[in-house]
């Protein structure tokens, strides 16, 4: 499942209360990092806005973003993207697939030091899957989700879950976005 119809089953379990819309310039970001981004990470930019999950989970803006805010200057995405392409350097030749550390672009990191990312080398953004690096087995895993059912899944599918984060996530799903937190 991909899109906004990923982000509406994810908030069938994440309640939207607490989200604010970041009102994000699409095509400024694009053109800052030369791409479009996935359907499900616009629409969940719309409906949550950049913040915490489950007292667990950042959910990351284009670059980290105070009131006037730039899209471009800043922590964020390209900060952690920048780690996310190191941890492949240092661990990626024990997975069992190969991926362009050009083509990592990280979205998500946990307070256990996980990164979640995504790998951009199709051209179509709502193809691009879940790269993850779990801290706690340091390895990176592959997995042809897009971040909105990568993200209802670990949330509600204690199976799933096993090896995919490194930190407790609150028993009740919540979301509080950054301006709130």
């Amino acid at each position: 499942m991909h899109g906004t119809d990923a982000v509406a089953a994810l908030a069938e379990l994440m309640p939207v209360t607490d989200g604010v819309d970041e009102r994000v310039d699409w095509s400024e970001v694009e053109a800052a990092w030369g791409t479009r981004f996935p359907s499900d990470y616009v629409r969940f930019m719309e409906v949550y806005g950049s913040g915490v999950i489950s007292d667990g989970i950042s959910i990351l803006l284009p670059a980290l973003q105070a009131d006037g805010y730039p899209y471009t200057a800043g922590p964020g995405l390209q900060d952690e993207t920048e780690i996310a392409r190191e941890f492949w350097e240092w661990c990626g030749d024990e997975a069992d697939f190969d991926v362009d550390p050009e083509s990592i672009v990280a979205w998500g990191v946990t307070s256990g030091a996980d990164i979640y990312c995504w790998v951009t080398a199709d051209e179509d953004p709502d193809r691009w899957p879940v790269l993850t690096y779990v801290r706690y087995t340091d390895e990176m895993q592959l997995h042809p989700l897009g971040m909105a059912e990568f993200l209802r899944r670990l949330l509600s599918d204690a199976a799933f879950r096993q090896e995919k984060i490194s930190t407790g996530l609150d028993d009740e799903v919540s979301f509080v976005n950054w301006r709130n937190e």
